[in-house]
């Protein structure tokens, strides 16, 4: 996955997903949008047969920089939770 930051703000942040279309984007918003310090978490595809997104993060108390690495850091989190019961399903 290559990443390209379109605009880097204190509290906002919007950069390019190339490569994805909904289901690291759509995980990753969900997650965003579970930090009562994000305002705004959204995705959008730049073309309905291409693979790059363009994401938008607006915070309110937490720099978008930061609310980003903390939910990288919850994603990661999950899917280590969902290995482990996965094998425990074997």
């Amino acid at each position: 996955m290559d990443i390209e930051v379109k605009k880097s703000a204190t509290n906002e942040l919007h950069f390019v997903m190339k490569g994805e279309r909904h289901t690291f984007p759509n995980l990753l918003r969900e997650t965003l949008l579970q930090d009562s310090s994000v305002i705004f978490a959204a995705y959008t595809l730049q073309h309905p047969l291409g693979s790059e997104c363009e994401f938008v993060v607006k915070t309110k108390g937490k720099t978008a920089k930061k609310a980003l690495a903390d939910a990288a850091k919850q994603v990661e989190k999950k899917l280590a939770e969902f290995e482990k019961a996965f094998k425990a399903a074997k």
